[in-house]
């Protein structure tokens, strides 16, 4: 599926922009089915956006925020996309959305990730929103190059939820959604910013193999469109 590349003068411009265009799908899928699906991606790339999307007037009551993938900290460690998102979006307007973790208190990574994917399973698929980051190696979500279930993870046939990864880029071991959980929602973002960005998504664009550059699954197999938002 073909990518669309949204380029702005700025962070703060890209980030107005993508902010105004969520919105606009979560208010479309409430009016469509009463209820809305984001799940976001964490780094610092996206507190901005966050910061702007929080302040949207829309039902925010009837959208249910969850992760692309965590990290198996609990949620009040610094490395937590459940902190970042806590922080930053749950707050102002956003305040009345339900939000729901990856990171399950569990003796085991391997036991998060099945706690997890019964937790998530009863806020639907597919997603009304993705949005997803990429790393200066190539990953998204947590689809690392020698990731221990990276092969798993891409196969479109592993059934929608989560899965485990373990990567020597990934610092703690990781939950992720399997690719078939993501590369089908209705809008499904690609948020980078920088020149270093662009030029890997550039050499990802072109010839080379998925378990070298994991974001090139989304980009060459994902069924809904890729939006690419991007500022310098």
């Amino acid at each position: 599926m073909a990518a669309t590349m949204h380029a702005f003068a700025d962070a703060a411009e890209l980030a107005r922009n993508l902010a105004d265009k969520v919105a606009a799908s979560l208010s479309t899928a409430i009016t469509t089915r009463g209820t809305a699906v984001i799940t976001v991606s964490g780094g610092s790339t996206p507190r901005a956006f966050f910061q702007e999307l929080s302040t949207r007037d829309i039902d925010w009551s009837k959208v249910t925020i969850t992760l692309v993938d965590e990290r198996f900290v609990p949620a009040d460690n610094e490395r937590s996309n459940h902190l970042l998102v806590a922080s930053n979006l749950l707050r102002n307007k956003a305040k009345a959305a339900k939000f729901q973790p990856l990171y399950q208190a569990a003796g085991s990574v391997e036991e998060a990730a099945a706690l997890a994917t019964a937790a998530t399973q009863a806020i639907g698929n597919p997603f009304d929103v993705a949005i997803l980051g990429m790393g200066g190696d190539g990953h998204t979500a947590s689809f690392f190059p020698g990731g221990s279930n990276l092969k798993v993870a891409l196969d479109p046939t592993t059934p929608r939820g989560i899965i485990t990864m373990e990567a020597e880029g990934a610092g703690e071991p990781r939950l992720t959604f399997t690719f078939s959980s993501l590369q089908d929602a209705g809008l499904l973002v690609l948020h980078i910013e920088g020149e270093g960005k662009k030029d890997v998504l550039r050499k990802a664009e072109g010839a080379g193999d998925e378990a070298d550059m994991p974001i090139r699954a989304i980009l060459r197999r994902a069924a809904s469109p890729v939006d690419i938002y991007w500022a310098p």
